[in-house]
Formats: C-alpha cells, sequence, structure tokens
C-alpha cells in the first residue's frame, strides 16, 4: 500500500485527492490535513481517504506527502515537518527547490506546477526533481497523476515557462473563449449558445489535435479552404498584432514567476 499525505486539502489537493484514489493499479491509503474545519469534514467523507488538523499526523502516517498550501503559508509548513527524511512534493507556486531542501535537509523534494483543469481530470503541468529526489520517485509521482492528466518531468529552469503556458493558461484560454464568443454574439447569435459553441470548438480543437496527434499549424492548413471562410478570417489574424500580444502575455506570466521565485529565495 502507498500511503500519501496532504497537507493543505484546497480544491487543488482536493482533486489530486479524488484522482488517486481513482487509481485502480495502486492500493493507496491518503490522510489529509487542513486549518479549515469544512474542508476537513468534506475530505473525510471521501471513501479511501483520512482527515486531521495535525499535519505531523499526515508527515507519520504517509510514505509520500504532499505540500499543498499558499506560497505565503509555506515557511511555517516546511518549519513544522523539516526533520523528515520523506518524499516531499511541493505545489506551492514560485517557491523553488532550493529553498525546500533548505527547509527540509533530509527529505527527497519534487517541486511541481499543475494547474487547474487537474479538476476535471485534464491536467497540464510539470515538475523538476531536487538533488536528492530519484528517477523512481519521478515515476512514481507520475504514476500517481496518471488519472490527472499530461505531466512532464523537466530542469527546474523551466517551471517558470510552465508556471505561464499551463499555470496561467487556463485564464488565457478563458479570455480568448469569452471574446470570440462575445463577438459571435454581436453576430446575432444568444449569448448562452455563443458561450456554449466556443467552449465546446475550444475543447474540440484540443482533443483533436491530442487524439490524433496533429500539429496546430496541420488543423490550421485542413480548416482552410482557399476563399473560404476560415481564410477570411485569418487574414485578420495574420495581418494584427495578435501574435505579439500572446508574445507578451506569455512572457509577463513567465517573468512574474520568476520574480515570485526570486523573492521566495530571499525569504
Amino acid at each position: 500500500m502507498v500511503r500519501v499525505g496532504f497537507i493543505g486539502s484546497g480544491k487543488m489537493g482536493e482533486a489530486l485527492i479524488r484522482s488517486m484514489l481513482g487509481l485502480k493499479d495502486v492500493d493507496i491509503f491518503i490522510i489529509a490535513s487542513d486549518i479549515a474545519e469544512e474542508r476537513r469534514e468534506l475530505i473525510s467523507k471521501i471513501r479511501g481517504a483520512d482527515a486531521t488538523e495535525n499535519n505531523r499526523r499526515v508527515v507519520e502516517n504517509s510514505d509520500i506527502i504532499f505540500i499543498a498550501v499558499k506560497p505565503q503559508n509555506i515557511d511555517e509548513v516546511l518549519d513544522e515537518i523539516g526533520d523528515t527524511d520523506k518524499l516531499v512534493i511541493s505545489i506551492a507556486a514560485g517557491v523553488p527547490l532550493r529553498r525546500l531542501e533548505e527547509k527540509l535537509p533530509k527529505a527527497r523534494v519534487i517541486r511541481m506546477m499543475p494547474n487547474t483543469p487537474c479538476l476535471v481530470g485534464e491536467m497540464a503541468g510539470g515538475f523538476a526533481l531536487g538533488t536528492r529526489a530519484t528517477d523512481a520517485d519521478g515515476k512514481m509521482l507520475m504514476r500517481l497523476l496518471k488519472n490527472t492528466g499530461r505531466v512532464f518531468s523537466l530542469a527546474e529552469r523551466h517551471l517558470d515557462a510552465v508556471t505561464a503556458l499551463s499555470g496561467s493558461g487556463p485564464a488565457f484560454m478563458a479570455y480568448l473563449i469569452q471574446t470570440i464568443a462575445a463577438a459571435a454574439e454581436r453576430q446575432g447569435l444568444p449569448k448562452k449558445v455563443a458561450e456554449q459553441l466556443a467552449v465546446q470548438t475550444a475543447l474540440g480543437t484540443g482533443k483533436l489535435l491530442r487524439d490524433l496527434k496533429m500539429s496546430p499549424g496541420e488543423l490550421i492548413a485542413m480548416v482552410s479552404s482557399p476563399g473560404g471562410t476560415t481564410m477570411a478570417g485569418r487574414q485578420i489574424l495574420e495581418n494584427s498584432d495578435v501574435r505579439e500580444v500572446l508574445e507578451k502575455t506569455i512572457a509577463a506570466a513567465a517573468e512574474r514567476a520568476r520574480e515570485l521565485g526570486a523573492s521566495s529565495r530571499l525569504a
């Protein structure tokens, strides 16, 4: 049996817990802590999970520990569990491996960047191994995350870009969906229909690219008939500064992630 602990049981922690307990090839027990009584009550109702307000109890009853608290609260947690020698996986945004390993000198540490589609089993994320973590630790993490979506093992220097693309990306994608739905509404579509069509189009496009292993360029070419409606729209897109705007959007989010990481190192 794999014993997994969660310190912090918010929405992301809950999503990870539920996905792990849905694994069919891993016998798993989960114990989770949270400062909020309502979160503990919710977790305790999940079959296969136990809840507590005591972080030390989580550590003592786990082989693998996820730290799923906000970055501003992580120091208190790290100080409390600083003597553990277990595998610790932090999903606290912007907190670098160096700081985690300094606070947890005996632990094997992994830094992970999930994203909110984890809530529906469609996570796009990445993780980086600390200096004491092993390849086997990385493989175990990927095994535990099998039901959550897709996650990639990367060097830590890439996690800021993952934060910008996948961590912030759902907000950017939602903004684009909101914008094209509003444009379709101005063409006469009812608002709810326009929003549902935009969402389904985004969902279908992603599934098409993933399942048929197509590149974005291939799909663009497939949909773009000469002289057709797609080409008419593409001319507007390609003659605008939308590419530059999106480039700046991702760059700004990545730079902010680096800033947060730098401030964390100094804390």
